[in-house]
């Protein structure tokens, strides 16, 4: 008989059969590294990829202080859904998805004055307006230059703001795959042409970012956010939700699993080197095998409501203390017109999504 070993005695957890094949799916519940834990008080700000939407509404909807450091003038409360439709209150500020790692270095640095980037607006053949960086955040375009510049101007303070302020921040990594600018290396949420300006290969360049320069792009906006606030404690996810396209000359399903195994390795590299740093393991919680796609909808792009309920329970459970451990079901911005399917799927903002349209 074998004596004791390294692995005898370790908590249920380390083991499969105990964690994952003994349990209901439902249950599963990988818990993250114990650093730290959110409070009532603790100012939240999130960004990131279409995912990280759920995080803030079940974080208003726990008693949190989700942190909005940009918010819609007053007037718009009057006109139901108007702050929603503006992208208000999506994100701490009012920056659409941030997909990617770089693009995310290069929002602070823009708002701290750092980065300037060559292209600074595109205008359609409407004459509106359009942010390079926020193509799809002002519906139909800014009426002019002038009110583009203010827009973004205030958008860029808050930016700051939201970075000397906060407490905690929820960052979801989405994509490895970026278009940038040839001429200065400036990064776009989305390939030019497709929510506004034009795509001129001459001009913009497609590249896949690495393990190396993903977990690069981390300590770098980790260095720069500790010269601000040097309090702050970051969170860090991957979305499970797949790419919508991809630009590689390979199937969408080959893309995305190296995608998002870039984004999940690099992340375990950062996170083993900053202890103010912890990844929340929604990824894994979303495509366990043990689920069997059942928190996708149709689809498999959109992660149903029971999938983030699941999702949502482990993060309060794990990493909150003080608010709702259950936190009360968050009710989506917006819903499909089949009211059927209102518990099952909850619609968020994804800007990616009109690659394939």
């Amino acid at each position: 008989m074998s004596g004791a070993h390294f692995y005898t005695g370790l908590p249920d957890h380390h083991f499969w059969s105990r964690a994952v094949g003994g349990v209901a799916p439902d249950r599963i519940a990988p818990a993250p590294r114990a650093r730290f834990r959110i409070g009532p008080s603790d100012r939240v700000a999130t960004a990131g990829s279409c995912f990280a939407q759920h995080i803030a509404r079940h974080l208003r909807a726990g008693g949190f202080a989700y942190y909005i450091a940009e918010a819609a003038h007053p007037i718009a409360e009057f006109v139901p859904g108007l702050a929603e439709r503006l992208n208000y209150g999506t994100f701490s500020a009012r920056f659409g998805n941030i997909y990617t790692t770089r693009q995310l270095v290069q929002l602070f640095d823009r708002a701290h004055g750092r980065f300037a980037p060559k292209e600074q607006d595109w205008q359609d053949e409407e004459g509106k307006w359009h942010d390079p960086f926020r193509p799809a955040i002002q519906p139909g375009g800014f009426e002019s230059r002038v009110e583009l510049e203010a827009d973004r101007g205030q958008h860029l303070a808050a930016v700051r703001r939201m970075f000397a302020e906060l407490d905690v921040f929820v960052f979801t990594l989405g994509l490895t795959e970026a278009w940038m600018s040839r001429e200065d290396g400036a990064v776009f949420p989305l390939c030019p042409g497709v929510k506004a300006g034009q795509f001129d290969p001459g001009k913009y360049a497609f590249h896949n970012l690495t393990v190396t320069e993903v977990a690069d792009d981390l300590d770098a906006i980790l260095a720069r956010l500790s010269e601000v606030n040097p309090g702050a404690r970051v969170v860090l996810t991957v979305s499970p939700v797949p790419l919508a396209a991809t630009a590689e000359d390979r199937h969408v399903l080959v893309s995305t699993v190296a995608s998002k195994s870039m984004l999940r390795a690099a992340v375990d590299v950062v996170e083993r080197n900053h202890d103010h740093v912890v990844y929340f393991p929604s990824y894994e919680i979303i495509t366990s095998a043990a689920n069997a796609h059942r928190y996708y909808a149709p689809g498999l792009r959109d992660v149903t409501e029971e999938g983030v309920g699941h999702v949502m329970r482990v993060f309060f459970d794990t990493m909150t203390e003080g608010g709702e451990t259950h936190p009360p079901k968050a009710r989506p911005a917006t819903v499909p017109d089949d009211p059927g399917v209102l518990d099952r799927i909850v619609q968020v903002i994804c800007d990616e999504e009109a690659l394939d349209r």
